[in-house]
């Protein structure tokens, strides 16, 4: 065995980071700047300040990461403004994936689905009474042989039609979902920051939905004052604003782009810290931001029976505990017939994956 000896170096204990670690780090500042390349980097180089990231001596300062971020097409630049690419964007959208799924597989989630299934037909570990038209390769032969053996004693053995069984399947159906983010005020306020970790899970979800679902479809749409549809590459760009919280709006906009979409199963999925306060009528908006106000209340929950008709599921994630909220989200979600969760926003993808995955499942009888 041979050893190599050199100089002690202050600082040697600490792990040296690779372009491709520097890049994890970069894309977390992209979701915290809006999208904004330039700040990133200035950012990038306060930490250096701070944290020595960088190693000049050793080939692997700022200048030799922002080049690499170049060649690798991450990042462009036009009259003296960096900006990032289609490249830059998918590669932000792994790393979130990336890191909701390494965190899945930290946790357990007890009733949770795993997103780790394929597609197509999954055999579950319950059985039933076999039915004309089961599939013979869903047979469970231990429990089919212990009915013949109940039934007849070892004696005479002998296997009718009624002591088969064979496994529950699920089939996993297209689906096509609306991403409703919230982006009032309230999303940024106080010192924590809601909507990057909301950013972070519409990036993670577009990945994994073009990826390993490409018959789903996946629409993102904000709502303030008002809610719009936001195109899959501007996520990175999404903003909080001086805004209300216009959930009506949201879901009349959902149910817009769901009827005109032919997948099996329809759901919105609505991340929001605050109880609804605002609401067009006759065009104007009409706004309280005080407690539960039942002309705001009442015509959102209409929504949601309206989504509830045409078959379209609410979950909601909660990311504060306002009580407002819990009791608004109790009465969406009894009229809905949907899903409400709290979350704490470093579980907010978690929560979402999972249940993303079993919304795509039907049960086969």
């Amino acid at each position: 065995m041979r050893f190599r000896y050199s100089e002690w170096r202050e600082g040697n204990e600490k792990s040296k980071l690779t372009f491709d670690e520097l890049m994890k780090l970069f894309s977390q500042l992209l979701m915290h700047t809006n999208g904004d390349v330039n700040q990133a980097l200035q950012w990038l180089t306060d930490l250096d300040k701070e944290h020595r990231i960088f190693e000049d001596d050793e080939g692997m300062g700022f200048d030799e990461f922002l080049e690499w971020l170049k060649k690798e097409g991450y990042i462009e630049e036009f009259n003296d403004i960096l900006a990032l690419t289609h490249k830059g964007s998918r590669r932000i959208r792994q790393d979130a994936l990336k890191e909701i799924f390494t965190s899945l597989k930290k946790r357990s989630f007890g009733e949770h689905e795993s997103p780790f299934s394929g597609q197509g037909i999954e055999r579950l570990s319950e059985t039933k009474p076999y039915q004309f038209g089961d599939e013979a390769a869903n047979i469970d032969f231990a429990s089919t042989i212990k009915n013949a053996i109940k039934r007849e004693g070892l004696d005479e053995f002998n296997l009718k039609e009624e002591d088969f069984e064979v496994y529950e399947t699920e089939h996993m159906t297209s689906c096509a979902t609306v991403l409703a983010l919230d982006i009032s005020h309230s999303m940024i306020l106080y010192g924590e920051d809601r909507i990057t970790p909301a950013k972070k899970v519409a990036l993670a979800l577009v990945e994994m939905i073009t990826t390993r679902f490409p018959k789903d479809s996946l629409h993102v749409i904000v709502f303030g004052d008002k809610a719009v549809e936001v195109s899959l590459e501007d996520i990175p760009t999404i903003a909080v604003g001086p805004y209300h919280t216009n959930t009506k709006d949201a879901l009349e906009l959902a149910q817009r782009i769901l009827k005109r979409k032919r997948n099996v199963n329809k759901q919105v999925f609505m991340i929001t810290d605050g109880k609804p306060s605002a609401i067009f009528i006759d065009g104007r908006l009409y706004k309280n931001p005080y407690g539960l106000d039942r002309r705001i209340v009442n015509q959102t929950l209409n929504q949601a029976r309206s989504c509830r008709r045409n078959n379209i599921a609410i979950t909601t994630f909660m990311v504060a505990r306002d009580p407002w909220l819990v009791d608004f989200v109790k009465e969406l979600t009894e009229v809905n017939k949907g899903r409400a969760y709290y979350s704490s926003l470093n579980q907010l993808g978690e929560y979402i994956f999972v249940d993303y995955i079993r919304n795509r499942k039907q049960r086969l009888r």
